[in-house]
Formats: C-alpha cells, structure tokens, sequence
C-alpha cells in the first residue's frame, strides 16, 4: 500500500503546538501500481476451472415478508464503533441517528400507524415490490465543508500562534484521510446487507419472472457501486452479473434520468430558490450552535471557530466515522447539539415540501410508477422521464415483480413530496428558531444512507390479481391518506385502483414547466407544504422544458 506515512510516523507533538502537517490530506492507493500482472494468472484458476465444487442442491426461494414474525429490523451500525457524545458517554442516545442525511439506515417505528407491520397483513398476498434505495455511506462531495476545515486546519498550523488544548488537543496532529464521492466499506457493506435482506424478504417473487430482471441505477461511481453491491447480496458474487440486467443510466446536465432529475430542472439549481433550503439552515445553525461555540474556541489559538466551521466538525464526525470507523470529532457536542445538527439538515426547504421544485423533480418517477403499476407505456414526455429509455420494454420492462432504482437522498425526499405522503408533512414548515415537539419531518428517517422506499403491491384475500398498495420508508409503513381515493387503514393499505387515480390526479396537479423553468421568487414567508409553487399561472408557454 503506498501512503503518505511520513506523516503517520513523526513524533507526537505537545498539546500546545500543532505539528505542520496538522489538516494536511492523507491519501492511500491500493492495489500498489504494477501490482496486477497476468503473466500470474495461470497459477490463480478461478473455481469453474478448479471443480470439486461439491454437491450444489437449491432450495426453495425465501419469502419472510410474508411469513416472518416478529419483523427483523436494522438496529446496529456493525463494524462502526459507536460514537459518544459531550454528555451522553453512558446514555442510550444513539449519536448516529441524529446526522440526518449522513445518518445510516435504520428501521423506523412509525409513521403514524404504530399498529402496522412490514409484514404482509394476514390472508393477504404478495404480488410485486417496487424498490427505490439510496446510495451506500460515501465520502464527502469534492471541496465541502470537512475538507476546507482541513485546509484551514493546516494554513492555521503554518502559523505562529496556533495550538489547540483540551478536547481540542488531537487537531494539533489530526490528517484529513477522506476521498471525495465514492463509498465507504461500510457504504458497500450496508448495500450487499440491504441485498441479502430484500432476497429474505422478497426472494419468492424471482419466481414469477419469465426473463432476466432490469434494475437501473445512474452513472456515478458511488452510485454503480451501490447497485452491484445490492445485486451481489441480493443474487450471488459469483453469478449475480448474468443474474439480471444493470441499466446504467447517464447523470449529467441535459440528460433526463428520473434518478437523477435535478440536472434538467434549472430552478432547483438556482442560489434563491434550490439554495433556498441552506440560507434557512444558516439562521438555525447560529442558534443551535451558539454554545458549542462559546465552549470551544477557548481550546484553540490562532484561528476563529466560526458557526460554518462547527458545522463542518459535526460532518466530520459523520463522515470519518462511515469511513474509518470513528472520529474523534463526536465527542466535542452535547446530545442537544447532536439533535440540533439532524434538524439543520431536514431539508424540508431545500428538497422536501417546502421547495417548490421538489414535486416537479420527483414528478418522473411517479410517472414511471404508475406505468408499471398499470402495465402501459408512458406516452407523455413532459417531466425528467427518459423518452429513449422508458419507450423500450428491453430498457423500461413492464411486467416484472420486482423493480429496482438506486437514486440519492435528494431524490428519494422529492419523490415522497410527489407522491403526496402528506403525513410526513402534517406538522408544517420547520421553524428556523427553535425544533418543534413530535416533528414529522425527520430526514434520518426519510433519507439516509441506504434508505429504501418499498412499495408492496399485494392481494387481499391472496389471489393472483393485486387489489392493494402500500408503503414502506425504511421499514415504517406509510399512512397514503394525503392522495385522493386512499382512505384511512391501519395496516396503511389502498385500494390499488384508487392510489392510481389519486396518482394520475397528482400527476395533473404537478406543473412540471412552471416549477423548473419559471421565473419566480420564493414566498415570503414559505408556507408550502406540497412542494409545488403556490400560485401557478398558466404561463408554461413562456418556459422551456428539457429535450427528451
């Protein structure tokens, strides 16, 4: 492995002096280069070469979405070490779920039916299973916030005057030892687990298709590895690549891909209104943060510990914790500074409800979802859907049990926004001044790493016809009592021909043209819930909708 270990192997420097590599980036590349040599290969035979494999009997595919009582559920962050945080070294609450969208998976209670079950309701049947996940944990996007503070961290060290004491002490040695983008271990670990379950959960369904299965997914690194790390748990690494088709759809500027529909809508982009969301963070941020400020900038000379760069130190922890295991930066906030820091990243104003782009941008995904719902083409191009892709029945199957997207965590709030989950919203606009009691609009629950959206098409009674939907976010079932037709049910069932007339409604409600490409300010105040502009004028002839 070659590393900048110089760094690694100089003497511990006194607490009150930073050595001058402190903040500097360390950077480790494996396999070494020149390293791969085929002239070897020979010697290695893969096992169909070997043989004596043994006896190889399969048994019957598993279904326990459908059998398994009690649910199994994700509760543990294995091999992470478990943060502390500043007062809470003994107590049991769980610093890793309150990072909001850096948060890892975990099984939610409930959202709003605390009698429903993942599992099946009793003498109902399933029949398909819509998946939509989220990428693995990764390293932080190139140039935010953790690496900065590592660059300021290290031109401060180049100084005189810089040291750094008490629990700030290991910044006078600390490296910034994150890439940029790609997943963790752990972020592919928690993507071949995820495949393991849905084949626990789901496996019986393979048994209804009569070709391979397409799963699609976009073109970034992080997001090609999280389907083929899903795809390997959920098939097998040794035959999961002729197991199913990887659809592997372009994410750039001026491609339309409903995994990715923020590169086609302008106004999601813009500082005013797709930045929206962050000026609103900023003012809570001063206040959450106020504290942490006052009782941490005393242990470090020589540079100022702005409320921007807390922040930063409260990713670092998330960060460096889902990539090397554990961070020291956890310990510095209190659990109060923890819960203000989950709140500081509902994105409630950025990619939820309260952006007027957010339905617009989740709007092609729902149109893909009612197309597979009802086995019929999509024939309106008027969103982030792909009229190449999604007009093939190779590239945009319409009869299989078992679908599967990977997407990332602003997509996945947009889509919930779309399909109108009013629940998730019945509390109202985030204050930025104070955290409301028994909010419903938690983002760790909604979108953190490896989250899954499951939409179950079931049977009730079990026949070979589906009569129902209903959903799962992160394993909570999901009241659908905000789309029209969709009554109130304790397992939070609907009729399926209702969810789809309240979808092809949705649909109508939604102006995509208006929402992406308008010339509009946000209200003030912001009083949207649906994620949709609150006043749209017929004015769509005066935008310009993206090339299919």
């Amino acid at each position: 492995m070659l590393a900048t270990v110089l760094v690694l192997a100089l003497p511990f420097c006194a607490a009150e002096s930073a050595s001058s590599y402190a903040g500097s980036t360390v950077v480790d590349s494996y396999p070494p280069p020149g390293a791969t040599n085929t002239a070897v290969d020979a010697y290695f035979p893969d096992a169909s070469q070997v043989g004596y494999a043994g006896p190889t009997p399969t048994g019957a595919e598993p279904a326990a979405i459908v059998t398994a009582i009690p649910f199994s559920k994700v509760e543990n962050i294995f091999p992470l070490s478990r943060p502390n945080s500043a007062d809470g070294a003994d107590s049991t609450f769980n610093v890793t779920r309150h990072w909001g969208n850096l948060s890892p998976m975990y099984s939610v209670e409930s959202f709003g039916l605390p009698d429903a079950s993942p599992i099946i309701p009793e003498g109902c049947g399933l029949n398909a299973v819509h998946l939509l996940m989220r990428h693995g944990a990764r390293y932080p996007t190139s140039g935010s916030g953790p690496s900065q503070f590592a660059s300021d961290i290290h031109a401060a060290a180049l100084t005189e005057g810089f040291s750094a004491t008490s629990d700030l002490e290991f910044l006078a040695t600390w490296t910034y030892k994150l890439g940029a983008e790609i997943l963790t271990p752990f972020g592919r670990e928690s993507l071949f687990s995820n495949g393991v379950a849905f084949r626990y959960r789901y496996g019986q369904l393979l048994n209804g298709f009569t070709d391979l299965p397409v799963f699609r997914t976009t073109s970034e690194d992080r997001m090609v590895d999280s389907a083929l790390n899903f795809a390997a748990g959920f098939f097998d690494v040794r035959t999961y690549k002729t197991d199913y088709h990887q659809e592997i759809i372009i994410e750039e500027n001026n491609f339309n891909n409903t995994l990715a529909p923020y590169d086609v809508c302008p106004n999601s982009n813009s500082e005013d209104i797709g930045y929206f969301g962050g000026t609103q963070a900023s003012k809570w941020a001063d206040i959450y943060l106020k504290d942490a400020r006052r009782r941490l900038q005393p242990m470090i000379q020589g540079m100022n510990l702005t409320i921007s760069l807390l922040v930063d130190m409260q990713e670092l922890c998330a960060y460096e914790t889902v990539a090397l295991g554990y961070s020291k930066f956890c310990d510095l906030f209190t659990e109060e500074e923890w819960e203000g820091f989950e709140y500081y990243n509902d994105f409630w104003y950025s990619n939820g409800p309260g952006n007027p782009t957010a339905a617009a941008q989740g709007l092609g995904y729902v149109q893909e979802l009612v197309s597979r719902l009802t086995h019929t083409p999509i024939n309106v191009w008027n969103s982030s859907t792909n009229s190449t892709l999604d007009s093939s029945n190779i590239t945009f199957p319409l009869n299989q049990p078992i679908y599967v997207d990977a997407s990332h965590d602003t997509v996945i709030s947009c889509i919930v926004t779309a399909l109108n989950f009013t629940s998730l919203a019945a509390t109202g606009p985030l204050p930025t001044d104070h955290i409301p009691p028994h909010r419903s609009y938690v983002s760790s629950q909604i979108a953190p790493f490896a989250s899954q959206l499951v939409a179950q098409v079931i049977s009730c009674p079990a026949s070979e016809e589906p009569t129902h939907i209903r959903f799962l976010l992160n394993d909570g079932v999901v009241p659908l009592t905000g789309i029209h037709g969709c009554t109130k049910d304790s397992n939070g069932l609907c009729a399926l021909p209702s969810f789809i007339s309240g979808m092809h409604e949705r649909i109508g409600q939604i102006n995509y043209a208006h929402d992406c490409f308008a010339n509009y300010t946000m209200p003030n105040p912001d009083n949207i819930i649906d994620g949709r502009y609150p006043s749209q004028k017929d004015d769509s002839r005066d935008c310009f909708p993206p090339s299919e």
